[in-house]
């Protein structure tokens, strides 16, 4: 059986690199296998329906902007959590498209958040979120979908779609 396919949201240049760079500063280095990333689905199936249900819909879909609010506790983490109308949209569409293959964590109410720490002391934790509370706010925007293969830890990248064009690049 193959490993499963994760699916992320793409974010515009600039905002990934405002999110990896907290994500490198925060996160222990020998647990940071995988940049920093807002996960939509944790395992979809590795089939022809699943690569094409996700490139027709990028297709169809605008760039949009998030919102960033204030960063939260995650326990023994911190995460940015985003807003977006069209986020929620699109996360609604996606689990109708694989509702008969959502494992229960994808089941879950949709909270969309970009992890910069995770699996610290708490007090750690509770540091980092007093610095992020006055770092500076960015627009993020969403371009695409991508999708990832879980190895066990890392992940391997597969493929984008971005939104509007329908090809991978």
């Amino acid at each position: 059986m193959s490993q499963p396919l994760l699916l992320t949201l793409q974010i515009d240049e600039l905002a990934q690199s405002f999110y990896e760079n907290l994500r490198v500063r925060y996160f222990p280095r020998e647990r940071n296998h995988i940049p920093a990333h807002l996960s939509l689905f944790h395992q979809l199936p590795d089939e022809e329906f699943t690569y094409d249900a996700i490139r027709e819909l990028a297709y169809a879909t605008p760039a949009f902007r998030l919102t960033q609010c204030i960063p939260r506790s995650i326990g023994h983490g911190v995460a940015v959590f985003l807003e977006s109308e069209s986020l929620t949209v699109l996360h609604a569409t996606l689990s109708k498209v694989f509702q008969a293959s959502l494992i229960a964590q994808d089941r879950q109410p949709f909270r969309p958040h970009i992890v910069v720490q995770n699996k610290v002391e708490a007090e750690i934790a509770r540091h980092t979120l007093s610095q992020l509370q006055v770092a500076s706010l960015i627009e993020p925007k969403g371009v695409g979908l991508s999708l990832w293969r879980y190895l066990g830890g890392p992940w391997e990248h597969l493929v984008d779609y971005p939104f509007n064009s329908g090809q991978p690049r």
